[in-house]
């Protein structure tokens, strides 16, 4: 049986991709050297789902339940800014930046999650955090590269980076390659105006 790493997600404009992407070197100089994975700026997206292993067959009944669920909701804005760290700046594994969005991006979510759990993929455990990542810690970190990295994202005083709007959820594939992942959009659902 032939499967696909997938996940559900939405895009970011070029303008806020391109703010993030400064943020992405500014954050890089500060802390060369320091063992993190930086995710391409092309990459970032805010995730609705991580799926996981999909079966090829399933990828049509995936798109038409994905697009069903998605055109139940408004379009909406979110507002992009604030810089962070899972779990916590001064243990941080995950460095992120934060998003504000209105209650419609817990109702689109909490549809996708629902929709897919009816589906057979699992809920996440963890409440839904609406974030973008830009790097990964590695686990090779020593507390010496955590305190940089938390004094880098407290240094960074990161304000308003803009604001997005939201028409469309996507679904995607993941191909893991040595220097990054790449991602192939399989489908696009649109949110009602």
């Amino acid at each position: 049986m032939s499967v696909i790493r997938a996940f559900i997600a939405i895009d970011l404009s070029p303008e806020i991709l391109q703010r993030l992407e400064q943020v992405s070197v500014q954050l890089k100089t500060r802390l060369e050297g320091v063992p993190v994975r930086w995710v391409l700026v092309d990459n970032i997206h805010l995730t609705l789902k991580f799926l996981g292993d999909v079966s090829l067959a399933n990828v049509e009944m995936l798109k038409k339940i994905l697009k069903t669920e998605v055109n139940e909701h408004h379009a909406f804005e979110i507002s992009v800014g604030g810089l962070g760290a899972f779990p916590s700046p001064h243990r941080p594994r995950v460095v992120w930046v934060g998003l504000e969005a209105p209650s419609e991006l817990m109702a689109v979510q909490n549809g996708v999650e629902s929709a897919m759990a009816r589906l057979g993929y699992a809920r996440e455990e963890r409440p839904f955090s609406a974030h973008l990542t830009l790097g990964r810690v590695s686990r090779n970190a020593m507390g010496r590269d955590e305190r940089l990295i938390g004094d880098a994202i407290e240094a960074i005083k990161l304000g308003f980076l803009g604001v997005a709007r939201v028409n469309e959820v996507h679904l995607y594939k993941s191909d893991l390659h040595p220097n990054g992942a790449v991602y192939t959009r399989l489908s696009t659902a649109s949110l009602k105006e």
